[in-house]
Parts: structure tokens; sequence; C-alpha cells
């Protein structure tokens, strides 16, 4: 049956109205006053879930799966209505994305060594109860994306979600608790707490039942997580470059860039933040991106106004974060046609809009002599990160050469940023990128312990 939008937001009001977020008070499926109430009920459920076979967790992912796809909608509202960031349209597609292509159990696998000396196996294993702490942006598909990966593996999960997505995160958490039940399985193989907060992310961290913490957000959560003392994965900050050469599809190149860089408003790590384009094809590639792709070139005193608004005293205004091209033109007192959807301008890598991760549709446009000064000035642009990069160009040794120089976990080539995870592009889908701590795009296998298992000189049959 069809739903209205009247009834899509029906649906919201009634969420948050029985989550009662004004004091954050909801409890039940998942959802504890305490960190330590939380972490407890998950030691049990993890009891349970170990003893599960394959085939019962598989059943829980299922399930998992089909609640998402259901509340795809009412989560991106949630999303957008609660953080005030994104955009609706776009957040229903990354939680479709997140239900249809995170890997469940097949991503769990033995290897074997069978010879004249017996047989050996080596077997994924749970780490047992995982602690997560995840961000704002992408609040509902980071909680449903690690409850699949982390279930998969045999663990359970506790949460700790960023305090600006409290209520969506806690009902993505529900809905796993739900599913789980339904297909046979324990409660509590994922919870949160009512009230998430520095101190009760710090008691997560340091309690002696938390085996893995895996942290999704910013640099300095990462570096928290990473001197904790406990085994960490740490998936975080990115300042993506797109680097255009002479080679490259120069029309595709920009619809591409645009469709990346404005995706749910410029909130996923791994989108198009600055481009890199050679001399040559340059006003070439601005040329399109104004004429075809609805970006909004800014004049001088406008980069000069928009820049003071959007990096303050203190840092990024977390305000504009997210926001669409013609809210950011408001803010400035530009009223922008209908048809705005990337603010571009052409600036030195120096320049503060392009330098630092804006997550907003703005993109800085740098120019460079030949493809080796882009190249050199992309690797300045990630700062390090090692996290994502793509680039436009025919030519497999330019490619090549920047995909070793950047050496980022992620490289797109000739297609929109989002085909890294499956959107659009081959492979599977993820929400916590682990660049910093080397695990990559992360799945199942990945939140799971290595064990041998050895039979000397027996059970070899050839």
């Amino acid at each position: 049956m069809a739903v209205n939008e009247a009834q899509i937001q029906d649906i919201v009001r009634q969420v948050l109205k029985s989550m009662n977020v004004a004091g954050v008070s909801c409890t039940g499926n998942g959802i504890f006053e305490s960190m330590e109430e939380a972490i407890e009920a998950s030691v049990k459920a993890q009891k349970v879930m170990k003893q599960m076979s394959m085939d019962g967790r598989e059943k829980i992912i299922t399930a998992i799966r089909k609640k998402t796809m259901e509340n795809a909608e009412v989560l991106a509202r949630m999303a957008v209505e609660e953080t005030g960031m994104g955009n609706v349209s776009h957040k229903i597609l990354k939680n479709q994305l997140v239900a249809e292509k995170t890997p469940g159990t097949e991503d769990i696998t033995t290897t074997a060594w069978s010879g004249d000396r017996g047989l050996t196996l080596t077997e994924m294993g749970p780490f047992g109860v995982i602690g997560a702490i995840t961000p704002c942006t992408n609040p509902s598909e980071t909680v449903i994306c690690n409850s699949i990966g982390m279930i998969a593996g045999g663990n359970t999960v506790v949460f700790n979600p960023h305090p600006a997505a409290i209520r969506v995160s806690n009902y993505a958490v529900q809905l796993v608790n739900e599913a789980s039940i339904e297909a046979g399985g324990p409660s509590n193989v994922a919870v949160s707490v009512t009230k998430p907060t520095m101190e009760s992310s710090a008691v997560m961290m340091k309690h002696k039942s938390i085996q893995l913490i895996v942290a999704t957000g910013g640099p300095g959560v990462v570096t928290t997580v990473l001197s904790s003392g406990r085994r960490g994965i740490g998936a975080g900050a990115g300042n993506p470059p797109a680097l255009v050469d002479e080679t490259a599809d120069i029309r595709k190149a920009a619809a591409d860039i645009v469709n990346g860089c404005t995706f749910d408003n410029n909130l996923p790590c791994i989108a198009e933040k600055e481009v890199v384009a050679v001399s040559s094809i340059m006003d070439e590639l601005m040329h399109y991106m104004i004429e075809e792709n609805g970006c909004y070139l800014l004049n001088k005193d406008e980069q000069e106004k928009l820049t003071s608004v959007v990096i303050t005293e203190k840092g990024l205004n977390r305000k504009c974060v997210g926001k669409d091209a013609i809210t950011l033109l408001s803010m400035i007192g530009v009223k922008a046609p209908n048809t705005t959807r990337c603010l571009i301008f052409e600036g030195p890598k120096e320049h503060k809009l392009i330098a630092e991760e804006l997550m907003m549709p703005i993109l800085g446009i740098v120019r460079a002599k030949d493809v080796d000064d882009a190249i050199e000035q992309a690797v300045w642009l990630e700062h390090g990160n090692r996290h994502s990069a793509h680039m436009h160009s025919k030519n497999i040794d330019n490619l090549t050469k920047y995909g070793k120089a950047i050496d980022t976990a992620i490289f797109v080539k000739n297609a929109p940023s989002y085909a890294a995870i499956g959107f659009g592009g081959e492979g599977f889908c993820t929400f916590t990128i682990a660049s910093r701590t080397g695990e990559g795009l992360t799945s199942a296998s990945t939140f799971t312990k290595r064990r041998r298992c050895v039979m000397s000189d027996s059970l070899c049959i050839r």
C-alpha cells in the first residue's frame, strides 16, 4: 500500500512523540538509561549470539534489511528534522543502500590447509561485545551498517550515538532489536543509552567487557578511541580531492563531480570536497559545471562573505554543515536560482574554503600547470588522511601515478564519489571507512578475530 506525504509526516511525528526526546527518556528495545546497564544487557545477549548458527545470524540480518527498507523514509526524515542536515531523498537512498549492500554472514569465511602433516583451519570468531561511536552525518546508516556486520561476526554492539542525532540513532537501534526478536534471536543485540555523552562514551571505552571499539566520526573522537588502551578501529576525517586532467571526458567529469559533491549536501566523508584541474581544461570544466549542473560561480566579495560565515574563530560553523547551496547563499544575502546545487570558485589550495573539510556543497577549484603539479597539490589537500580521492582521466599512467601518490583507502576513477560504496559502482557498502587504522572499508570480517585450529598428522584424507 502506498504511503502519502501526510502519512509519512504523521509517522515521524508519532515516532518522535513516543520517544519523548525533549528529555530523551525513551527506554526499552535496546535503549537504557545508563551505559553500565546497556553493556550488561549486551553481554547477556552475546552469550546467546555466540551459540547461534550462521543461519540463525543470517535470519536476523535478513530481518534487519527488511525493517530498514520499510523504514527508510521515516529514518531519513527523522535525521533531517533532528540534525538539520542533509537531504531527505538522498538519505532514503543511503538507508536503502545499507540494507541491500552491507555484507552479512557471507563475509565470514574459513581458510584451510591440508597436507601430509594434517589439517589446519583459520576461522573468524567474534570479539564479543563491541563498542561503537556513531556520527550525526550518517546516523541511521552507520547504526544499521555496523549492526549487520557486527552481528554477522557473532558480536553484539553497544552504541554511543552523536548527541545531535539521538532520536534517529536510537530508533535505528530499536529496529535492529525488533528484527532480532522477530527472527528468533535475542533482544539487545544492539543497545544504546537515552542520553549519550562524553562521559557515557568514556564508560564504554574503559569497560572490561568491551573487546573492540569502533569510532566513526571526526579526528577528535578517533584519537580518543585510539588512545583508550583498547583495540580500536578508527574511521575519521577526509578532505577528498577530485583531480581532472586533459584526457578526461570533461562534460561527464563536471556532472560526476557535482553529483558526488551534492549528494546529501556533501555530508558523506567520501564526497568530493575540492577540485584540482589542469589549466588547459579548467575553463571548459567550469563552463559545464555552471551551464549544465546547477553551479553558482562565487565572485570575490561573495567568497569572502561566505568564508567569514562558514569558518568562525572557533572553527567550522556547524549551522552551515549539511545545508544546501541555496541556503548557504541566503546566509550571505544572495538569492540564488532554484536550480542552484553547488557553489564554485577558483582559488589557491591554501584558501580556507578549499583546504578545510567543509561537508557542504562548496567546491573550490585549484588550477594546476600539468598533471604532475595537480597530483602534488591534491596530495597536499588530502592532508595525509589517506581516506578518499577521485580522478577523471583516460590516461592509465596518470591514474596509476595519482593512485600511488595519494595512497587512500578509496580511489574512484571516472565516476561520482558514491560509486565507492556500491551506488553506481561494484562492491559492498559501508559507512565506516577506517582509513586511519588501515582496515579501509569495513565489513563483517573486520569485526572478527582470527583463530587457528590445528590437527597434526590427522584428517588429511587425500
